[in-house]
């Protein structure tokens, strides 16, 4: 990385010689980085993988009763549940993750994950960017980008589809979506024109579609070219009435919503009915699973990062998410380990099987975990039932598998109570650096914020130890 302090003095010298023909040494420092950045940018690895797909668990699994069992600490730290043997020898996971654990071989494990903050919406920051926390109260559009955000802004993906997709399904008489309010998913101060395109329908229903991708029958091409002319003559007139960054983000999402109009075998990159059921229903007929499987086809059509996040589910008197304050071992039990076991294992054997595994990279995580005891309430968190665990960000597991990544491996351990690393603790900003680095980007590559400031877009260390 570019660093100023390296300069020797004949370096200030000569800028300052350059100064007398025009280049002053603010520039000749800009110029300098420039250089470093296009230094970075080359010695970026060849990418492993061609596209990302992040399964974000909003909300905090608990590490303990999923991937990091405690088989022999005391009742009301182990829980309810029971450790099961996996493909790897010597790793065990949750009795209810049976079919991962059999496909364990091709998971990487990372059960030292850790930081500091308890607030849902601000942590989600984290992995998501690879930056640290935002400031308090801040704008989302003052986040750093997303990972999906960057590889959209260098120009990764292919085709008319756009190059980040978010999969965030509204669902009728849901909870509150918090997760729309959380930091890190978007653009930020990239700005909008590189926000994900948001799927927010239920891959699950019947009538499931994402927008209206289809040309009316009875408007031909010929006048939806004409309204496409139109609409570009007005909004040349609206440049001179604004320059608000918003205008061009919608001239870019119009230039986008026309070009998948245009393109038949990009909207078919939506019709889950292509998919033969049998299919469908291995993946899991249910909002999550659904949208797992959209995201493979998505992959599969040329997108290179998409986004699937944990649908509340609508149902009443249950944990929102993940985030499991009572409730903890009925609802993990019932409804969140046995759908994620079924689509994320589904994913697994759907991209093996075509192919795709080795050039996909799947993240699989949460932004934080929970209690190391049951009914443990915590500072700055929301409170324990008796039978559910708090915010803890101390402490989880993330999981990752496909391209760019050892199979059957895990990369650093918690303590007898899965409350803090024990070792090789691992920031989610390090995660995120990984991610990047699957994908053939530099983690210390810099961008230029709105102010033309560059800034590092990641704050990580891949973690070298889960790199194939």
């Amino acid at each position: 990385m570019f660093d100023r302090r390296l300069i020797r003095r004949r370096d200030y010298l000569r800028a300052g010689a350059v100064s007398l023909m025009g280049l002053d040494l603010p520039k000749w420092f800009q110029l300098n980085q420039a250089v470093a950045n296009e230094s970075l940018a080359a010695a970026a690895a060849r990418p492993k993988a061609k596209a990302c797909i992040f399964l974000f668990m909003w909300g905090g699994p608990a590490h303990q009763d999923t991937w990091d069992m405690k088989p022999g600490a005391p009742a009301e730290y182990r829980g309810e549940f029971q450790p099961i043997d996996t493909k790897v020898p010597g790793l065990q996971i949750c009795e209810h993750l049976p079919l991962l654990a059999q496909r364990a071989d091709q998971l990487a494990v990372i059960r030292s994950m850790t930081h500091d903050d308890v607030d849902h919406t601000s942590a989600t920051h984290y992995p998501l960017t690879g930056r640290g926390t935002p400031r308090r109260g801040a704008a989302l559009a003052e986040d750093w980008p997303s990972i999906g955000s960057v590889i959209a802004k260098l120009g990764h993906g292919r085709g008319p589809l756009p190059p980040f997709v978010s999969m965030m399904p509204v669902v009728p008489n849901g909870a509150p979506r918090f997760v729309e309010s959380s930091h890190g998913q978007g653009a930020g101060w990239l700005g909008p024109t590189l926000d994900p395109m948001r799927i927010d329908a239920d891959g699950s229903k019947p009538d499931y579609h994402v927008g209206d991708f289809a040309l009316r029958a009875e408007i031909p091409e010929s006048r939806s070219n004409q309204r496409r002319h139109l609409l570009e003559s007005i909004d040349q007139q609206l440049h001179y009435l604004e320059g608000d960054v918003r205008v061009m983000a919608r001239d870019s999402h119009y230039e986008r919503a026309f070009s998948l109009l245009s393109s038949q075998g990009a909207t078919s990159a939506f019709d889950l009915s292509r998919e033969p059921m049998a299919l469908r229903e291995r993946y899991g007929m249910n909002v999550h699973g659904q949208s797992v499987l959209q995201a493979r086809r998505l992959v599969e059509a040329g997108v290179p990062f998409v986004t699937v996040f944990w649908p509340n589910d609508g149902l009443t008197n249950v944990s929102v998410y993940w985030d499991t304050h009572n409730r903890n071992f009925i609802d993990l039990k019932t409804r969140l380990c046995p759908v994620t076991d079924q689509a994320f294992s589904a994913l697994l054997d759907d991209l093996k099987q075509r192919g795709m595994l080795d050039e996909t990279l799947i993240v699989w995580t949460g932004e934080m975990g929970r209690t190391p005891r049951v009914g443990q309430g915590v500072v700055g968190g929301a409170g324990a039932g008796r039978d559910g665990r708090d915010h803890w960000p101390s402490c989880f597991t993330s999981v990752l598998a496909g391209g760019g990544i050892q199979g059957g491996i895990v990369h650093g351990s918690s303590d007898r109570f899965a409350a803090y690393p024990a070792s090789f603790p691992t920031k989610p900003q390090d995660l995120a650096a990984t991610i990047y680095h699957c994908l053939g980007v530099n983690p210390e590559l810099q961008l230029q914020d709105n102010l033309g400031r560059p800034l590092t877009i990641c704050d990580g260390t891949p973690i070298n130890s889960i790199l194939v």
